[in-house]
């Protein structure tokens, strides 16, 4: 195994926590999870990289496990979220960085990309589509529609998180299993995620990110256009995004490559880590 070293970082108005790994002086690749999961959802590229020369940096993204929670719906709109991950870069210290986003780790770095793209070297999305086509989706495809229930049901305040402590998290634990390939979650894994779920405001704060999607406005970007080199990973059995999103996703980066899974689930970083971490290696180290 390789070392971990904990930190808390003060970045736009909050305190992160951080589990990075690598030599400080490599090349900092950040990795941002998505829901329900924490920084943990990384441990198998932060192995590989961290090995490989490279500082590898993953947060537990505000709301999450044991970063600051704020109270209400504002402070997690999308500007915020990536506010706090541009401030995480300024205390890193370097110009340029690699960015890894699955699910809302993805929504997240796709602002980045559009909104500071000074700060990326390149990017990598895992199952999460550009923002205009998933808001084209949402709001215009009955089978996107019906995939993203729960979107709908998360707006509604209070009930959902009764629902989901339940049982001791019983509901996000299964879901996780249920929705990935099986053997995908050790029995040993899903309890560091339940003790996630278990942190004091984590799973209401968790649940606002989607709150905000239609409460909250974010300043849209400029230009719509991804001018960073992007490499779009999507696991086509996916049981939050219609497979069409990957190639609409794919049509808004100038320089761009899409690589579908058809066996995997959602949860790619999980189930094809053997594939794609020599695949974002080998992206990484082009000229």
């Amino acid at each position: 195994m390789v070392e971990l070293r904990e930190k808390y970082v003060e970045t736009n108005g909050i305190r992160l926590h951080v589990m990075e790994s690598g030599p400080k002086e490599g090349p900092v690749i950040f990795f941002l999870h998505g829901f329900p999961e924490f920084w943990y959802a990384w441990r198998k590229q932060i192995e590989f990289f961290s090995t490989r020369g490279y500082l590898t940096v993953a947060p537990d993204q505000r709301g999450y496990n044991l970063s600051d929670k704020p109270s209400g719906v504002a402070p997690y709109r999308v500007d915020e979220l990536a506010r706090d991950i541009i401030g995480l870069m300024d205390h890193y210290g370097r110009e340029k960085f690699f960015l890894v986003g699955h699910d809302w780790g993805g929504a997240v770095s796709w602002w980045i990309a559009l909104k500071y793209p000074e700060r990326l070297k390149k990017l990598v999305i895992m199952n999460c589509s550009h923002p205009l086509v998933y808001r084209k989706h949402l709001l215009g495809n009955q089978r996107q529609m019906e995939k993203s229930w729960y979107v709908f049901y998360f707006q509604l305040p209070g009930l959902v998180e009764k629902f989901a402590a339940a049982d001791n998290f019983s509901w996000p634990v299964r879901l996780l299993v249920e929705t990935s390939r099986p053997g995908t979650f050790s029995e040993e894994e899903l309890e560091r995620y339940r003790e996630a779920f278990q942190q004091p405001g984590a799973f209401s704060a968790m649940v606002n990110w989607y709150r905000a999607t239609f409460q909250a406005k974010s300043e849209p970007p400029a230009d719509f256009r991804v001018k960073v080199p992007t490499l779009i990973l999507w696991g086509m059995n996916d049981v939050a995004f219609v497979p069409e999103q990957a190639d609409e996703s794919l049509a808004f980066c100038d320089n761009g490559r899409l690589v579908k899974f058809p066996e995997s689930s959602h949860w790619i970083e999980h189930e094809e880590a053997e594939k794609i971490n020599p695949l974002m290696l080998e992206f990484f180290e082009e000229a």
